[in-house]
């Protein structure tokens, strides 16, 4: 394992089926080493498995697309312990693509009875709680003037989970860095004990630790370091 992907300690957990979104971004693969290195059985949702680098007894690749709802049933099976997305929109990609997307994955569920939801999302994306700053307003404000498409797909997306049933958790990340993992995390609101920056390994670790802590069920945290 790199140095740069090092889990947190998980402690006792037990080993669990997890399928991944996302799985072959920056984070997502960083996720999948951290969860087979734990343990898990992991399942990777992927438009291009070529993408993914790792090969591992206990990972499965599905190809499929997002927006297909019939390719994410293809992965969200009853054996299915967890669900994690660590997808994310791009300027290039379809202006409704992050909402049809948790759709899907929120009726896959729905269907086969999976409970546990992580959907990592950035911290742009406003909950109450938050405790904005002028710093904060100035970010907001860039964000809609540089990317407000994106934007508005991350909200939309999370306006769906944070409506649905499911035992979910919703996990806002400031900007993401390729550094060394940490261990160090500040959790907060925005405006309220965070930072603006976060490394991937440090995400993947607490995302992976959402698995059995309990105390962000249906909330939505900001991670920082």
């Amino acid at each position: 394992m790199h140095e740069s992907s090092k889990p947190m300690n998980l402690g006792d957990t037990t080993d669990m089926k997890i399928t991944i979104f996302g799985a072959t971004g920056r984070t997502g693969i960083l996720l999948v080493e951290q969860a087979l290195a734990a343990g898990h059985e992991v399942v990777a949702f992927v438009r291009s498995p070529e993408k993914m680098p790792i090969e591992h007894i206990s990972l499965s690749l599905v190809q499929g697309n997002v927006i297909h709802k019939e390719d994410v049933t293809k992965v969200i099976t009853p054996d299915v312990d967890a669900v994690i997305s660590v997808l994310g929109p791009t300027r290039n990609s379809s202006a409704n693509l992050m909402a049809v997307a948790a759709d899907n994955i929120l009726n896959a569920m729905r269907e086969k009875d999976v409970k546990r939801l992580i959907f990592m999302t950035g911290a742009g994306v406003s909950t109450p709680g938050d405790q904005p700053k002028l710093i904060n307003h100035i970010i907001k404000f860039a964000l809609k003037a540089l990317s407000g498409e994106v934007l508005k797909q991350s909200e939309q997306a999370v306006e769906t989970v944070r409506n649905s049933d499911r035992r979910w958790t919703v996990v806002r990340v400031p900007m993401l860095t390729d550094a060394s993992y940490t261990g160090k995390l500040r959790v907060g609101m925005v405006g309220v004990n965070t930072g603006s920056r976060l490394t991937r390994a440090d995400a993947a670790a607490f995302i992976l630790n959402q698995l059995t802590d309990e105390t962000y069920i249906r909330k939505s945290p900001v991670i920082s370091n």
